[in-house]
């Protein structure tokens, strides 16, 4: 299945298609191949999902750990390149945070492309730091792409990974606020609760 989607194109539209992992039971990480099994998916298992479908299309499988701040929900996206530019495939369940086209000359370029998308129901713009890419092939001899169990390993990995921050504390305490215009498509969601249940 995974070797049909040929691009981070097609990727993206296979990820989009999967509803979202409301977590309704308990926080999990599930393998690429729990995600196909269980058709649902949160950013960080839509991201493996999409790192192992480059890999089987000859790219490096590797993730990229954006952070907020605390009371905000981290992202987590997979990387990819075309023509010497790097570009992303996200998972998420509302209108911003989504697909990078590959036109970033650096890896920094494409975090800072999330930062003014950014942002709680209040307005406050959150993203603050980035990793550095993680390489998903160091987990290969844990089968981080058919494991049964949770993957907090790599959660731990991503947590672990050198970050680079984005703005200063002054920078921060400077920043305007998302125009409610910007906060009312914030809220907007493709994947509802109950529409899950009703699949």
């Amino acid at each position: 299945m995974l070797k049909k989607l040929s691009s981070p194109k097609r990727i993206q539209d296979f990820l989009d298609a999967l509803p979202i992992n409301f977590e309704e039971h308990a926080d999990t990480c599930m393998s690429p191949r729990r995600v196909l099994r269980e058709g649902k998916a949160h950013c960080l298992e839509g991201a493996l999902l999409a790192a192992l479908a480059l890999s089987l299309q000859g790219e490096r499988p590797l993730l990229l750990d954006l952070t907020s701040v605390e009371g905000d929900d981290d992202h987590v996206v997979a990387l990819f390149r075309s023509r010497g530019r790097w570009g992303a495939i996200s998972k998420t369940n509302h209108a911003v945070l989504r697909y990078r086209e590959p036109i970033y000359t650096t890896v920094r370029e494409l975090a800072l492309s999330y930062f003014h998308e950014y942002f709680t129901n209040d307005g406050k713009k959150t993203l603050r730091s980035y990793s550095v890419p993680v390489d998903l092939r160091r987990f290969d001899r844990r089968g981080w792409t058919t494991e049964e169990e949770d993957l907090w390993y790599i959660v731990d990995a991503l947590d672990a990974a050198r970050h680079t921050t984005i703005l200063s504390s002054g920078q921060a305490r400077c920043l305007r606020r998302a125009d409610a215009i910007e906060i009312e498509a914030g809220k907007m969601v493709e994947w509802k609760s109950k529409q899950i249940t009703q699949r």
